[in-house]
């Protein structure tokens, strides 16, 4: 990513009615910036047709005031027949009303409820300690190589043995689940088939099912136990239900928390000016974790179908019509964050909508924000010296903003600087 200092008067960038947004080599082959900033200018209730889908086509809602209105009001929007842009074109998501990202109402505070348990603060201390502890052991060994994959070498670590460690999954079994997640969300290429994508999540969905009939027979203190027994209204949860809602952990919890840092990682070594207020104390690891977070956006976007018409500035949204919600465009809305294309880690406010918002905002967003701060604070205190060694590789898709490679050279601090003459 580049910073942009654009004129705010004078609109240059692609035309919306030319953007196809169910395509990712759209967000390949376009700034994002200069595109979002068309939509929020020319389009920001924007109806996008769709052929060869039981959906005529849906509405991107591009301004951050839109986002977070309609983030919030679950009465006129439902999750319940899907939250992403392929399921929603669907018609139908297979989770409905068995995933907590795509239950509402009661049945959904009630499964909240129920997690949110496994979530506190206070639960997760040692986990915590357990990320920082990783994250400096994986930078320490990155350090020692000089040269790396930054994704491969040790983002791709991190999050999957936090969510393992919750799971309490096999440490043998981790690193296929990335591999499966990896293929469920985006894909690396367009090589890459559709298939692979369904094959990959049924694999998911087949591990987790035999885990939690283990753990209903032997339960402990993580969180598959905690679904596996819990009641609800006098009910077990079903089957689907235990499983879905393990799914929905391993794809939330692993791929955002990487992406964001390597992202991040990126945003650092291209803006040394920063990267020094880091290193010098001046700005803290927190504000540069919220900044982190902005900046790289994974989740593109999440999804609603409208239950009423509903009018939105110079449109109306009619009953059943598909809406994506673009936190990649409203967390750049220069109503709301001055400078939005500048990257400034003492940024304050930085009411970012990374995790979402409203009833749905992510149930692991504490975890999220342990896991980029664990990295900023590792990076802050044992690297002296970013440096990409080649362009990041992009993921393919329309739904994370993110990267299947970055080769990097760290140097530890307090060791010359590659090439330096000693």
């Amino acid at each position: 990513m580049t910073t942009h200092t654009h004129d705010r008067t004078q609109s240059s960038g692609p035309d919306p009615a030319g953007l196809d947004l169910t395509d990712p080599q759209t967000f390949l082959d376009h700034d994002p910036h200069d595109m979002w900033r068309w939509f929020r200018e020319q389009s920001p209730v924007h109806w996008q047709r769709v052929s060869g889908s039981p959906m005529p086509g849906f509405w991107a809602i591009s301004k951050y005031a839109d986002v977070v209105g309609i983030y919030r009001d679950n009465k006129q929007f439902t999750s319940e027949r899907g939250n992403v842009l392929t399921t929603l074109l669907q018609g139908e998501d297979s989770a409905s009303r068995k995933m907590l990202a795509v239950t509402d109402g009661q049945r959904h505070r009630e499964i909240r409820n129920l997690m949110l348990k496994s979530f506190s603060p206070r639960v997760l201390e040692p986990v915590v300690a357990g990320v920082h502890r990783r994250t400096r052991e994986l930078v320490g060994q990155a350090l020692e190589r000089g040269r790396l994959d930054f994704v491969t070498d040790v983002a791709d670590h991190i999050p999957i043995n936090t969510i393992g460690d919750l799971m309490d999954v096999p440490a043998a079994d981790r690193e296929r689940l990335v591999e499966w997640n990896t293929q469920t969300l985006s894909r690396h290429s367009s090589e890459d088939s559709a298939l692979d994508e369904l094959m990959a999540r049924n694999e998911i969905l087949l591990y987790f099912s035999e885990l939690a009939a283990e753990r209903r027979k032997n339960p402990g203190e993580d969180v598959i136990s905690v679904l596996a027994t819990a009641t609800v209204g006098g009910k077990p949860l079903s089957e689907d239900e235990i499983v879905f809602n393990c799914y929905s952990l391993i794809l939330g919890g692993d791929e955002s928390s990487r992406m964001s840092s390597i992202g991040g990682l990126i945003a650092f070594s291209e803006h040394p000016e920063e990267w020094r207020k880091l290193k010098d104390g001046s700005v803290g690891a927190d504000s540069a974790t919220e900044e982190v977070m902005r900046w790289t956006t994974p989740a593109m976007h999440f999804g609603r179908r409208a239950l009423v018409d509903v009018p939105l500035r110079d449109e109306v949204i009619k009953a059943g019509d598909v809406v994506t919600l673009w936190n990649s465009s409203a967390n750049f809305d220069e109503d709301v964050f001055s400078d939005p294309y500048v990257f400034d880690i003492a940024r304050n406010p930085n009411k970012h909508v990374a995790f979402g918002h409203g009833p749905h905002f992510c149930l692991g967003a504490f975890l999220g924000r342990v896991h980029v701060n664990a990295m900023v604070e590792a990076l802050r205190t044992m690297v002296s010296e970013i440096r990409l060694d080649g362009p990041p590789q992009r993921l393919y898709s329309n739904f994370v903003h993110g990267y299947s490679g970055l080769p990097v050279t760290l140097t530890a601090e307090g060791a010359p600087a590659p090439g330096a003459r000693g």
